[in-house]
């Protein structure tokens, strides 16, 4: 059992969770919480950890044991957790991204520069619900291994395929030429989102949650469209607008 603060393997963890740089450098994650623990894929996980706590009851020890997870002190638990209640179990994940030819048949969302912790693990339980091919994220949108957007996706890391890539604009290119039709939502549409029918290969692209999309990615957009607002309402969320734009296309593909 782990029982000092000091150990090499706790501050490991604790930095893991502060630090996108050396996540990214490990290729690894933590994740906190039964509900996590219980969906991590077998050949993704590096390690587990339980505190004597959650060992007390009978569902958590079993878990323990499915996960191989090590004992640790309350002590510990707490300093490696990102939480302040912590749940008794975390683990470190390795990472893993979607190629491109394992996306789902939905249609693909294209975020630039979405830099909301909550806003991107919100839009990750959208996509899920609303039947997305995946995600794809340029460099500047929120790390989606951070602990904030993980308890945000509740899961979703896990279930809805997704990638990073340098540049959005140059994935936008990559997906016209492979026949794929996207969206610019935009302020300035030229159609309202409710009025376009999307075809079955189809992305939209959503924006920063204070400038919206770049001009120069909007530009690349086949077509730009946009969300009717009443009252004084100057713009949406990004999380509500990706919503809007997915269950439309979810509610044409479900009628035919």
């Amino acid at each position: 059992m782990i029982t000092s603060l000091s150990n090499p393997l706790v501050r490991r963890v604790s930095l893991l969770n502060k630090k996108a740089s050396l996540r990214k450098e490990e290729g690894l994650f933590v994740v906190e919480g039964r509900r996590f623990a219980e969906e991590i894929p077998a050949d993704r996980l590096e390690q587990a950890f339980a505190s004597e706590a959650f060992l007390e009851t009978e569902e958590g020890a079993s878990l323990a044991r499915r996960l191989r997870a090590e004992t640790v002190s309350e002590a510990v638990m707490e300093k490696m957790s990102d939480t302040r209640t912590p749940q008794g179990i975390l683990a470190l994940v390795r990472m893993q991204e979607t190629p491109p030819e394992a996306w789902g048949p939905g249609p693909l969302l294209l975020l630039e520069r979405v830099q909301d912790p909550g806003n991107l693990g919100t839009i990750f339980r959208i996509a899920e619900a609303a039947g997305a091919g995946g995600i794809i994220l340029d460099e500047e949108t929120a790390d989606p291994y951070s602990p904030k957007v993980l308890r945000s996706t509740m899961g979703g890391i896990f279930r809805v395929p997704f990638r990073t890539v340098p540049r959005i604009g140059d994935e936008v290119k990559r997906l016209q030429r492979e026949g794929v039709r996207v969206y610019a939502a935009h302020l300035q549409g030229s159609s309202e989102f409710d009025r376009v029918t999307y075809p079955p290969r189809c992305a939209f692209l959503l924006g920063n949650e204070g400038s919206g999309l770049t001009d120069e990615v909007s530009a690349l957009a086949d077509e730009r469209v946009r969300i009717p607002m009443e009252g004084r309402a100057e713009s949406l969320n990004v999380a509500v607008a990706g919503a809007l734009l997915l269950y439309e296309a979810y509610r044409q593909r479900r009628n035919g």
